[in-house]
């Protein structure tokens, strides 16, 4: 096989990958992941779920697994909307394993079409950070994927280019997500009242003839800082190894040996 023939083949998936996110927001697919939208479609969702459940359920895992494939926004959105049409326990499961599932198809394309390149090309820079990296992988993937304020889609693609081994991509991933998933798919349990709420407020407002009646609500309030200091606390906890591991090799200078 050819070294063209290679390069196409390592970098078509990368374009289909890069296709996709382009046209979501092309095609404006992005006004559909906001919480308006979830509101709008409230009644017509509940109803596909309960007569199409299992069909409800594969949609599900398959777009989630697609938009975290592709790196498009609004994982919260639908981890919590998965929360509010299929339960929290059920939602949780799906989305981990549906989430991992994608995590690792971006990973294998981006180690595949550019991990090694950047690599060669990076030399002995890159080299000191792949090694500390690769010695720690599984603690430092912990950390990164239980502290939310590491964008999902960089640290999904960031191993690839740190040579991390795919099991403990895979492993980092799935147990790092877990807490995070079960908690917004909890807090996506008690969003039928919100936006209840929100729809009679917005009806009120109408009635009452006011003109800056308004349905704003972001996803993101739902994070609160008890939750942020949650997950800041187990991915500290997670790096605890690698902490204790360097006041073990630490001289009594401070420096490392």
């Amino acid at each position: 096989m050819s070294g063209n023939s290679v390069f196409v083949k390592r970098i078509i998936p990368l374009v289909v990958l890069l296709a996709l996110f382009a046209g979501f927001f092309w095609f404006d697919l992005d006004r559909y992941l906001t919480f308006q939208a979830l509101s709008d479609h409230r009644d017509s969702l509940l109803a596909f779920v309960a007569d199409h459940y299992l069909t409800a359920l594969a949609l599900y895992f398959v777009l989630y697994a697609v938009s975290v494939a592709a790196s498009i926004p609004g994982g919260v959105l639908m981890t919590v909307t998965g929360g509010f049409l299929f339960g929290w326990w059920i939602a949780g499961l799906v989305t981990v394993v549906s989430a991992t599932l994608g995590a690792t198809l971006v990973f294998l394309v981006a180690e595949t079409a550019l991990g090694e390149p950047l690599r060669r090309k990076a030399g002995p820079w890159l080299r000191p950070l792949e090694v500390g990296f690769q010695k720690n992988a599984l603690n430092y993937l912990l950390f990164l994927r239980l502290v939310p304020a590491f964008p999902f889609w960089l640290v999904n693609i960031a191993p690839a280019f740190l040579g991390v081994p795919l099991r403990t991509y895979v492993v980092g991933t799935f147990v790092g997500i877990i807490p995070g998933t079960f908690v917004f798919a909890f807090l996506g349990t008690g969003l039928d009242s919100v936006i209840l709420e929100q729809q009679q407020r917005y009806a009120d407002c109408l009635t009452s003839g006011a003109t800056d009646c308004t349905r704003a609500f972001q996803i993101s309030s739902l994070l609160t800082p008890e939750v942020i200091v949650a997950f800041v606390a187990l991915g500290l906890i997670a790096l605890l190894p690698v902490i204790l591991d360097k006041i073990r090799r630490a001289k009594p200078d401070g420096t490392l040996r």
